[in-house]
Order: structure tokens, then sequence, then C-alpha cells
């Protein structure tokens, strides 16, 4: 069963005041915002564990609380059926019966907190807080007011937090992660993999594929109609005023292009610059050695790889001069990529390799002119509409049609069969605002002015509901085209794969076979540019020089495993990480035991659940 997040293990002293101070604004902001404070009708109650009583109102609020993180997390207002379809509203139960489950125990055993506790909580509390940084009486009974609270009914509630915190706290507290664990897991966090890749494409294939026969391109669009099928959608009908729509017909002052041109010097003129990276060692001597080995011929990769580093950790982008410090002359002399050093760095003693020459650019006023004087209408366009939007409301208000305000306030009518849950939407369905406006939208709406993220105002109306419909052949015939080509590449890809594989196995070079990425080290959360998860996941199982055949959407190669490097042991990063992985264990052992203890206080107290009373606050939502 899950648990309330109140209920996680807390250490004592100051952090538990802390959670105190926490659990208290979660009680003013969460216990309000609901709109029915009281279901009336003897309806107090959703349920009870033992003597302990789960009130209607908690739940609503818990309820509430959890559909506003929803439609924050995802954009969107998500709906009661929604998040039920999520088991949101099961989630909830579980948490408000485990919190009663402690309560009950804490009433059985005695366990309370006095009144100068409650005080000193409610009064050290920001929330209640004057403006003189003070507890003030006033501010502590407007909050509780404006959340439909009592100071006995929040005091009350409080006193019960408090109690089950201790409860929690003895049951929870003291545990201490087993060394051995730990260090299991840390090995297998801190273990890095080196592996080569070959991405085979089409170029690898020895015979092109064939074009598909109109045949077979009916038989594949029959095959995988699914594919080909419009979803539901709804037709909305709008009119849109767009800043792109406009910005051309703005005035541009000349005068406001020049100072804009004049301030943003530095983006025009720049001088000459460098692609750099900056691999930093503990000493001198040991970047002295370093380079020592650099000019013997070692790879500057293979020493990056010996610091525990990737190439990116060390790239330090295009720098100036001024950038680089004590390295500036040795590194801007470069004439072609190379690596000078040791030279001191802010943050030590480094070696520099640089990678590309930029040249120096100066755009003047003319050339830069076009492309300000667009920014600048298109600022105008904004501004434009924005002094329009009240005149559109107004006139939408007094129910004047689409057309009509369009006509008069110069916006575009048209329509659009909208598809809530479409992966890359385009035109008026881009925009964040008109997707959620349009996902809301239902029949018998009357057209309201919604504002667009650069700027622009839409406002649209229900036409009907349109049902999924396969896509007609001739209509979808590129698609169809380019599915069935894509399919049979993969396929004659995949076959290409498992052969090279076997070739390699057989004592080929894998370089034989086109170009091979190299990865030095790698962790198991690493990332490799182009590749699928499915690449990093096959790696970490793999044997060293095993090889095997990777395929995901829009890849298919082969990977050998060249590598297996076993975690560190020593130094200030392996103890901090394993110190984090401790921590973890013991938060997770703490909350099974309050999971386990708080299972067993419901199954022995028992539970009494009021589906009517669910279902009636249910009700409310729609």
């Amino acid at each position: 069963m899950a648990k309330d997040d109140d209920n996680s293990p807390r250490k004592k002293g100051k952090g538990s005041q802390i959670v105190i101070w926490v659990l208290m604004a979660m009680l003013v902001v969460g216990l309000g915002g609901f709109g029915v404070t009281n279901f009336g009708g003897g309806l107090t109650a959703i349920g009870r564990v033992g003597d302990r009583e789960i009130e209607t109102n908690t739940y609503a609020r818990a309820l509430q609380q959890e559909l506003s993180a929803l439609s924050a997390q995802f954009g969107q207002t998500v709906s009661l059926s929604q998040a039920q379809s999520l088991g949101v509203d099961r989630q909830v139960l579980q948490s408000l019966v485990a919190q009663a489950a402690l309560d009950n125990e804490a009433d059985r055993i005695g366990l309370s907190v006095g009144d100068a506790v409650v005080a000193q909580t409610i009064t050290e509390s920001p929330a209640f807080q004057g403006t003189a940084g003070r507890f003030d009486r006033e501010t502590y009974r407007f909050t509780l007011d404006r959340n439909n609270l009592t100071e006995s009914a929040y005091e009350a509630t409080l006193r019960s937090d408090l109690a089950r915190q201790l409860l929690t706290g003895a049951i929870a507290g003291g545990f201490v992660a087993p060394a051995p664990l730990t260090d299991t897991l840390y090995n297998w966090v801190g273990e890095r993999r080196g592996f080569s890749v070959l991405r085979l494409t089409a170029e690898d294939l020895e015979t092109p594929v064939a074009a598909p026969s109109e045949a077979e391109l009916t038989a594949y669009y029959e095959a995988n109609i699914d594919r080909f099928t419009a979803p539901e959608a709804k037709r909305i009908r709008y009119a849109a005023l767009l800043p792109d729509a406009i910005a051309a017909d703005q005035p541009v002052d000349e005068e406001a292009l020049r100072r804009m041109y004049d301030a943003r010097i530095a983006e025009f003129v720049q001088p000459e610059r460098r692609l750099v990276e900056r691999l930093i060692y503990p000493s001198t001597e040991a970047a002295a050695e370093a380079k020592a080995r650099l000019d013997a011929g070692e790879a500057f990769e293979t020493l990056v790889a010996e610091r525990g580093l990737e190439l990116e950790d060390i790239d330090l982008g295009d720098v100036s001069r001024e950038d680089l410090g004590a390295a500036a002359d040795a590194v801007f002399a470069l004439e072609e990529p190379g690596v000078v050093g040791p030279f001191e760095s802010t943050l030590g003693p480094a070696l520099f390799r640089m990678n590309a020459i930029l040249a120096a650019q100066e755009i003047d006023f003319e050339a830069a002119r076009p492309d300000l004087a667009v920014e600048i209408q298109a600022d105008a366009a904004r501004r434009a509409i924005a002094d329009r939007v009240e005149a559109i409301d107004d006139m939408l208000a007094g129910g004047s049609t689409l057309d009509e305000v369009a006509q008069e306030q110069g916006m575009t009518v048209d329509t659009v069969d909208f598809v809530a849950n479409e992966t890359a939407p385009e035109g008026i369905s881009a925009y964040p605002a008109f997707r959620t406006a349009a996902t809301a939208l239902e029949e018998g709406d009357f057209p309201e002015a919604v504002l667009l993220a650069d700027g622009g105002v839409v406002a649209m109306e229900f036409v009907e509901l349109v049902p999924a419909a396969p896509i007609p052949f001739e209509t979808a015939r590129a698609d169809v085209l380019a599915a069935a080509t894509a399919d049979a590449a993969a396929r004659a890809l995949s076959e290409r794969a498992v052969e090279v594989k076997a070739a390699v196995e057989g004592g080929a070079s894998l370089g034989a076979f086109g170009i091979v990425q190299r990865t030095a080290n790698i962790a198991r959360d690493g990332f490799v540019e182009g590749a699928p998860p499915e690449l990093l996941s096959a790696v970490f199982e793999m044997e060293a020089g095993d090889l095997r055949v990777i395929e995901g959407t829009d890849f298919i190669g082969v990977v050998r495993l060249d590598e297996v490097r076993a975690a560190a042991q020593e130094g200030e990063d392996v103890a901090a990480l394993k110190e984090a992985i401790s921590a973890q264990v013991e938060q997770a052992l703490a909350q099974d035991a309050l999971l386990l203890f708080s299972n067993a206080l419901t199954d022995e107290a028992g539970v009494f659940l009021d589906q009517n009373a669910i279902n009636a606050v249910h009700a409310q939502f729609n």
C-alpha cells in the first residue's frame, strides 16, 4: 500500500522543524481550493481505520491537490476520469488509509504532543508571519479563513500530524545501510565500459533496395492500414491574428534600428576565436608528464579517459584570448589543431587542445539591418495585437460571430481538424495555448479570445467530431511509399548486420566494413549520440570481446565490447558517491519498514470504506 510522503523517516533537531514547517504549508495550501467544504446529510467521512475516520473533505482536498499537480505536469487541465485511468484516486485512498492507520495507533498508545508544542510550531511557521517577520494572529486567522478552516480544526489536524511524525520517526529511524550492499551498488554504478560501434546505412548495402511495385504498395497499405488511418479529431473553426501576418506592414524607425545595432555590437563584431578543450591535472608535474606522452604519440582521448572524463566534460567551446589566461598566446599561435601546455588555469595546471580556428567576423549595420528590422516589426506587431485583444473580447462577449470579429479586427478565419495527442502538431495546433483551449472545447461553448505565446490571439468554435477513418490510398501514397521503402531497407540492413557480425567473429576487422565510432569510457547512465537506448543496455550486458547486432528506431549497427573497467575504489569522489548510495539505501529501508508497519496496523485495526461517500466526492469534480 502506498504511503503518505509525510510519513518518511526524519532526523531529529533542526531538520524536524523544517519538515514541520513544510507539513504546515502543505496543510494550509492543500486544504484550500476545493469548492465543496461541507457535503451535509451526515456524509462526513469516506471510511475509517479502526476508530480513526477519514474525513470526506480530507479526501476531496487530497484528490484536488493531485489533480492540480498532474495538470501542472502535463501543461493542461487533467479531469478526474483521466486521473482515475492513471490510478490517482486509488493512490490517494491508499495514502489516507496508511495515514489513518498511523493516527489510530497513536491514539491507541496515547501518543500526542502538548499545547506548547502546537503553539510553538504555529508561531514559528513562516506561513503565519506578518510584515514584521514574526507570528501575526490576524495573518493566522486570515490564512485559515481563506482556506475554509477554523483554528480548532486546524490545530487538531496539526496535533495529529505532529504525533504521527513522532510515531513514524520511532519506526523508521536508525537504519544503517549494510556495507556489502552499498559496495555492490557502488561497483555496479561506478563500472565503466569501452566499446566500438559500426552503424550501417543504405550505402553499406551491396545491392540498393528496389522500389516497390504498385501492387506491393497496395498490399503494404492494406496490411498496415492502422498506420494510415487518421485518428478521431475535433473539427474547429477559428479566427486568428498572428504577429507574422501583420509584421511586414509595421513601420521601421531607422534611429531605433541604429540604437539596437550599437547595443548589440558584440553579436556583429567578434574577434578571432578558437575551439578549445582543457584537460586539468592535480599538479604541473602530472600535466607535463601527460604532455610528454602526447608528444610520444599517445592519443589525447586516452588521457581524457584516464581522468574519468568524457570529451564533452572538458570542452570550452569557442573562446577568445581573454578567456584563456596564461594559455592564450600559445593557443592562438597554433595555425592548425594541436595541444599546448601545461599552463595555469583557474582550476589548476592544464593541457589545452585547439581543434579549430574561427576567423574574426564583422557584420556592418547595413548587413545587419534586415534582421534587426524583422525584430522591430515583430515587436510592433505584438503590441498592435495586444491593443486589439480587449476589443475582440468585447465583440465575442457581445454575441458577434467569428466572421464578424475577424472582419472587424483583421483576423484570418480557417478550420482545423484537431487531435489532442498529436505528436508533431503543425500550424495553429502547434501553439500550446491553442492546444489547451482546443482540448477543453466542447459543443455549444462560446468563442473566447486566447492569447498565444508569440503575442498572437485566436478564438475558436466547435464544428463537429470527425471519426477515425482510413486515409485514401492515393492521398497517403507518398507516406506508404516512404514507409514501405524504409521497412524494406531496415530488413536488408538487419541481414547485412548479421553478415558483418559473422565475418568479424571469423577474424575480419570491424573497421573493414565502414567507419567505426569508439567510446572509450562510459557509465550506465551515459549517452551515445545518434544511438538508441538499447545500445547502452546491451553494452552493459555483454562480456569483453562480445559482438551484438543492435536495432532501434532509425538505427541498425554492430557493437563490440572492447573493455570492462571496474569502478574506482579510492578518492574523494568515490567516498562521496558511496555516502550518497548509503543514504538512499537507508531511506529505502526506512520506507519499507514504515510501509510494513502501516500495513500491519491497517490489517489489525480493520478498514472500512464507504463507496457511496467516495462516489459523492467524485461527483463534485464532474
